[in-house]
């Protein structure tokens, strides 16, 4: 029993890796597309931005067939069609295709990465649900750390149409050792001490309040973790930083949100999820204060340290929350639904930076937006219910 939990646990971080690892690498073909297609970072952004809304609608969907079938053939499936998907950007030549890719492939394998696995985890993991998902969630500090300066040293020695073929087909067989390591726990006998029986049916929250405040904080806050790892590494690059060195700064995320993902997963289940909101929040607000006045390099590693504190959080204390509030009978659902409101946010806020961009030459007003949208989160958060 216990050797199949961490199975679980290895499955679900490795996941975890491969597809934000992959996410985040995006971010470093934009010199190169810019270069090559004339392409414009607003039209780069929308690629991405229509990956996070599909993968809301479709992580809807996910959670509820993670809840009938199991994670194992789920993650499979939308396993393959996200790496195929990333080695299929090797053949664009029109900013068409990439929109297609975004919108059918990468999208499908970001819907399940979260909802399906910090589900699973939930359920073999009554005790320590945060904790261990804050563990799990280390697998995508990891991703954040490591796959963006092998893209960027794929790109350099071998040109982007390789990297991206590489990247992909690594991420496939990745992906089903992942999915084939999944499993919801076998269900005990006595229906009563069934945790995954127990709490609110879907119908029964969404007639909540709590429900559709965690829509809305999910939606201010998804934004800044959507767009500022997008729009790093070539933001740097504006500022004098060198590419490969740029790269880092993805990583500086990482390596940040590993304590991130630790502290508040191990706060949520102490403290509840309206105060470790609060201070995922305030460390998101204290960076992008700093980040609109930055202009040199040393000090912007040091705010994207700080940031990538609270993007640890974030990314681990939803699920937990979500748990707390409404048991686990039908967790993926709600989270599905939860981590769509998010995506609506998540594919706005980055066409919008990049059109900032592009007709101001910075990304002051992003960041100010950003900011905007962070301190009414916090404001929501705090309205809350207080852990019992």
């Amino acid at each position: 029993m216990k050797d199949s939990r961490y199975t679980v646990v290895f499955g679900a971080c490795l996941t975890q890796f491969t597809i934000i690892g992959l996410l985040f690498s995006y971010g470093l073909f934009f010199k190169v597309f810019e270069a090559e297609f004339g392409w414009s970072r607003t039209l780069l952004s929308s690629c991405s931005s229509l990956a996070f809304l599909m993968m809301g609608i479709l992580a809807m969907a996910g959670g509820r067939l993670s809840d009938k079938f199991g994670p194992r053939r789920v993650l499979a499936f939308t396993g393959v069609i996200f790496g195929f998907g990333f080695a299929l950007i090797s053949q664009v030549s029109q900013a068409w295709q990439l929109f297609v890719i975004f919108g059918l492939f990468i999208s499908l394998g970001l819907s399940t990465h979260d909802v399906v696995t910090l589900s699973t985890i939930g359920r073999w993991f009554e005790r320590r649900r945060g904790m261990m998902t804050g563990v799990v969630k280390v697998g995508t500090a990891f991703g954040q750390m490591t796959v963006p300066p092998i893209t960027a040293l794929l790109i350099l020695s071998f040109g982007w149409r390789v990297a991206v073929i590489t990247l992909g087909a690594s991420a496939i067989v990745l992906l089903l050792i992942a999915a084939f390591s999944m499993k919801n726990p076998p269900r005990p006998a006595g229906p009563e001490t069934d945790v995954a029986k127990s709490g609110l049916t879907f119908s029964q929250a969404r007639g909540t309040r709590v429900f559709w405040t965690m829509c809305i904080i999910q939606l201010l806050f998804f934004p800044s973790v959507s767009t500022i790892p997008l729009h790093l590494a070539v933001h740097g690059m504006d500022l004098g930083i060198p590419p490969a060195i740029a790269a880092t700064l993805l990583s500086v995320i990482g390596g940040a949100s590993i304590a991130g993902r630790l502290a508040i997963g191990a706060l949520v289940d102490k403290i509840g999820g309206r105060n470790s909101y609060a201070i995922c929040f305030a460390f998101l607000i204290l960076s992008l204060v700093a980040m609109m006045n930055i202009t040199s390099h040393l000090p912007l590693f040091m705010v994207v340290a700080l940031y990538g504190f609270g993007h640890g959080g974030f990314f681990t204390l939803v699920a937990p929350s979500v748990a707390e509030y409404f048991g686990m009978r039908a967790h993926g659902a709600i989270f599905g639904t939860v981590l769509f409101f998010g995506t609506i946010g998540g594919a706005i806020a980055p066409v919008l930076a990049g059109m900032s961009f592009d007709s101001t030459g910075s990304y002051f007003y992003a960041f100010l937006g950003l900011l905007i949208l962070a301190v009414a989160g916090l404001a929501l958060a705090l309205s809350l219910p207080r852990r019992t």
